[in-house]
């Protein structure tokens, strides 16, 4: 039977039941109500750089695969760095940008990329994709933080880049934090107790709240919250309080809020996202600094929330060393680049194998330095 292609502009010509169909719903991030939040609330703008290009494949006028896409004019909001890459096109007289991207905007967390309820969809998914890259006259695609599982849908002139992040796992058990202490040895046990202690004696209190138990203020909170972090560091807030009430409607249990207050005022806070096994920690603000707070409110909170909900894995977002210490297992993530120009093709297989092996070397280093009596290399 022969596919259809079809190329949305916006993911409101699709209906959310029908794409969610495509994947079993563990990962928040490509479900309809996330993705098309984004454009409704006016978070995925052209002049930001991102344009939706969703790609489906129907069959019979029935969806049976898709892929969450974006025509990209710049790198901002991606988190898998190709810098020295659109320099080399410059330096060449070529065009690196417009290129193409299916991932989740402004969202390093894996999960799938190519949703067909048929697997055997996958590969033609990435023939669609490629063709019309070839016709556009687009540089290159990424497919940035796929799922394993997808692996196998890549073709060689697909180039694998790797990357690290720190995930907490509970693979033994626990039941509360002190049994995920106690498989921690002395050192770094004391540690974290000391550091929670300290933050306690300082009279600060948390909150964890869902979707739906967060009043407006808790939301406006959260935001200003996350302004503020984005202020500190120079860059651009894409994600708008509009955004953060649609979670809050569409993805009422969903939505995790970690709120730390003194007396009425909030202090910090962290915005997380659950799905089926997984917390994710997405983003997070203070108005003062004070020892551990960070550490409490994006990393030990979370342990909490995962033990005591039963949650298998929490994954608090991109680069951190310093998460080891806490208990954070380094985990590889994965992308796929397809480069339209044969000859950069060939130059940066190499260049890409050379930077797996390396990233995975640094991960079975890091993996010797975790906290735990026992352990095991990185997966």
């Amino acid at each position: 039977m022969t596919l259809e292609v079809r190329w949305l502009d916006a993911l409101s010509g699709v209906e959310g039941e029908h794409w969610d169909a495509l994947h079993d719903g563990s990962n928040p991030f490509v479900g309809h109500a996330f993705l098309s939040g984004l454009e409704s609330t006016g978070c995925i703008r052209a002049d930001w750089g991102w344009t939706p290009r969703h790609l489906t494949l129907w069959e019979r006028g029935r969806l049976v695969a898709a892929a969450p896409g974006y025509l990209k004019h710049n790198s901002h909001g991606e988190f898998v760095f190709d810098h020295a890459w659109a320099h080399a096109h410059a330096r060449a007289g070529l065009d690196y940008f417009p290129k193409y991207l299916c991932a989740v905007p402004y969202s390093p967390v894996g999960g799938p990329r190519l949703l067909a309820a048929d697997p055997a969809h996958r590969p033609a998914l990435l023939a669609a994709m490629t063709a019309w890259c070839e016709r556009e006259g687009l540089s290159s695609a990424h497919v940035n933080f796929h799922s394993g599982s997808e692996a196998g849908s890549f073709g060689p002139d697909w180039l694998a880049r790797h990357d690290i992040q720190y995930h907490w796992e509970n693979r033994d058990g626990w039941r509360d934090f002190d049994d995920f202490l106690a498989a921690m040895d002395s050192k770094h046990r004391k540690n974290i107790r000391r550091e929670r202690a300290r933050l306690a004696a300082s009279g600060v209190a948390f909150r964890v709240v869902h979707g739906d138990e967060a009043s407006e203020s808790d939301l406006a909170s959260m935001h200003a919250l996350y302004l503020q972090t984005f202020a500190e560091y120079g860059n651009h807030p894409a994600l708008s309080l509009a955004f953060f009430r649609h979670l809050a409607r569409a993805l009422p249990r969903h939505l995790v809020l970690v709120l730390a207050d003194v007396g009425a005022e909030t202090l910090a806070g962290a915005l997380c996202l659950r799905g089926g096994d997984t917390l994710y920690g997405r983003y997070w603000g203070c108005h003062a600094t004070l020892p551990g707070l960070h550490f409490e409110t994006c990393y030990y909170q979370g342990i909490e929330y995962c033990l005591r909900e039963g949650l298998r894995r929490f994954e608090p977002g991109a680069q951190g060393e310093h998460k080891l210490a806490r208990g954070f297992r380094p985990r590889l993530v994965h992308s796929r680049h397809w480069i339209a120009d044969p000859v950069f093709r060939d130059a940066l297989a190499g260049w890409c194998r050379e930077e797996s092996e390396l990233v995975e070397q640094h991960a079975a280093a890091l993996s010797r330095r975790l906290p735990f009596k026992t352990d095991d290399a990185p997966a």
